[in-house]
């Protein structure tokens, strides 16, 4: 007998799987999930589908659209941090919003809960979240930023990207961050801090979205102080320091609940 779980519910909990074992069979998503082998594999076929992950015989993989460098390693995660994050960040946009996503692996997250509202107009440097949106079949329209292309986390980087986000000006630009600090925001990439910053300028309203362990961490390259970004979404509230240095740049704190499941 199926289980009464909604289709997908189901899916996003085998993604969720996938994201932590970065490799998982079929007979072990049919024992977890309780549902029969032959409701598992049309499952992948839908995800593979929308590469949401790789369907290989037997099982899935984290999507080769993905690289296998470290981009890849960080997907495997923090996974429910993030997936609670994308939940409770998506919760904040209406159809007819219009917003700039750069790449990381929460957005990338962020994109999957995205995709399932509607009419929206998404403009990033991520092939996979482009992928993603264009894929939903929920009206939505999907830009993607050309430029000098990175495969690990299947971005494009660089002037030619940076010049083509100022002919957008869009209501929201939705980010995440290498860290979080009283100082403001930073990343350890360059050119990625570089397309942050570039989104930043060219949008109305700036969500992070930054799980807790980018909390107190200081990186190299400065992307914006706190007082540039409207709104920080995280699992987890940050400590008394940083807490109040929030309040002060006007901040609203969103906590998103991770669920044990």
């Amino acid at each position: 007998m199926e289980s009464s779980v909604r289709p997908e519910d189901r899916r996003e909990r085998i993604v969720d799987l996938v994201r932590a074992r970065r490799s998982v069979s079929v007979d072990e998503l049919a024992e977890s999930l309780d549902i029969s082998r032959e409701t598992i594999r049309r499952d992948l076929t839908e995800l593979a589908g929308r590469r949401l992950l790789r369907k290989v015989h037997g099982g899935a993989t984290l999507p080769e659209l993905q690289g296998e460098g470290a981009f890849a390693v960080r997907m495997g995660e923090r996974a429910a941090e993030k997936r609670a994050i994308a939940r409770r960040a998506a919760e904040l946009f209406s159809p007819g919003d219009t917003l700039f996503v750069d790449t990381g692996t929460t957005t990338l997250a962020f994109a999957e809960e995205l995709a399932r509202r509607h009419e929206l107009t998404v403009i990033t440097n991520s092939l996979g979240i482009a992928q993603i949106m264009g894929r939903a079949g929920n009206g939505h329209a999907v830009y993607l930023l050309g430029g000098a292309f990175s495969e690990d986390a299947s971005e494009t980087l660089g002037s030619l990207a940076v010049d083509q986000i100022g002919t957008f000006h869009a209501a929201h630009a939705v980010l995440t961050v290498g860290a979080v600090n009283e100082t403001g925001l930073q990343d350890f990439n360059l050119e990625e801090a570089q397309i942050a910053r570039a989104m930043l300028r060219q949008a109305r309203v700036v969500t992070v979205l930054a799980d807790d362990s980018k909390f107190e961490q200081h990186a190299l390259f400065p992307i914006a102080p706190l007082g540039k970004i409207n709104r920080l979404v995280s699992n987890a509230a940050p400590g008394a320091e940083l807490s109040a240095s929030l309040r002060e740049a006007g901040v609203e704190m969103i906590v998103a609940e991770v669920s044990d499941d």
